[in-house]
């Protein structure tokens, strides 16, 4: 809906987020040879634990982000990477691009907020420091670049820069955000919605934390499909997906 009015009116959108901003800064001069966004995740707190280790995850522990300080809902939603997968879906829409076009990375240093690699094999990344107010000056000044306060990054100090992929059993909100926006439709809004019942959830001990992705999905089998939503359409799914997120969790 937003992106289609954005066309109609004429307006371009201009993102603040990290990832968001470095897609954007590095397509600037070639919007249309675009072979594959590489988008980064730091990983969060739990990259490289098995599930296992992380059925006994706490509340406390997955606040404690190594990079970003976001705030409590986010940095849960970074630790289960459901974060990311919104990411992709914002990234789907803001750029206009396929999913299957939409690589995630997990990059523990922060410091490629993201990359596009081009149609002739060439990739232009954007670097610099974990700092939020980097990308969101660029927004309120583009096309303009003024100057700033924030830390330098030193590539000498940062030295060593590392790529895994994402392990999606072990953390499969990322793969329900691919579902969810290869459904379509309202399928994204159901994923959002469940996700804010069991992330407040989980932070009040309601809720395991791979107990998350379980009652994700299921929500997600269940509410009801709209291929073309309209907006007064999105407020309902809304609606039914946290009382059946609520519902599987006994809230």
């Amino acid at each position: 809906i937003v992106t289609r009015l954005a066309r109609e009116k004429g307006i371009k959108i201009l993102p603040v987020d990290s990832e968001h901003s470095a897609i954007f800064q590095s397509l600037q001069g070639n919007p249309k040879k675009i072979k594959k966004i590489l988008l980064t995740a730091s990983g969060g707190p739990f990259f490289g634990k098995t599930r296992a280790e992380l059925s006994n995850i706490t509340p406390e522990q997955a606040l404690k982000h190594p990079n970003w300080s976001m705030g409590a809902k986010i940095t849960i939603d970074s630790a289960s990477m459901m974060n990311k997968g919104f990411e992709v879906i914002e990234a789907r829409w803001l750029f206009d691009i396929p999913v299957e076009k939409i690589q995630v990375l997990v990059h523990p240093q922060s410091v490629v907020h993201s990359a596009v690699q081009f149609v002739d094999g060439s990739v232009k990344a954007q670097l610099g420091t974990p700092d939020m107010r980097m990308p969101i000056q660029y927004a309120l000044t583009y096309p303009e670049r003024w100057q700033s306060d924030v830390p330098r990054l030193d590539l000498f100090a940062t030295q060593n820069l590392t790529f895994e992929e994402p392990d999606l059993q072990r953390f499969p909100n990322l793969a329900l955000a691919y579902e969810a926006i290869n459904r379509g439709g309202n399928m994204p809004c159901v994923l959002n919605a469940a996700n804010e019942v069991v992330n407040q959830a989980f932070r009040d001990g309601k809720c395991g934390f791979l107990q998350m992705s379980d009652v994700i999905a299921n929500t997600m089998e269940r509410t009801t499909f709209i291929a073309e939503p309209s907006y007064e359409d999105y407020v309902q799914t809304d609606k039914e997906a946290r009382m059946l997120a609520m519902k599987l969790l006994k809230l």
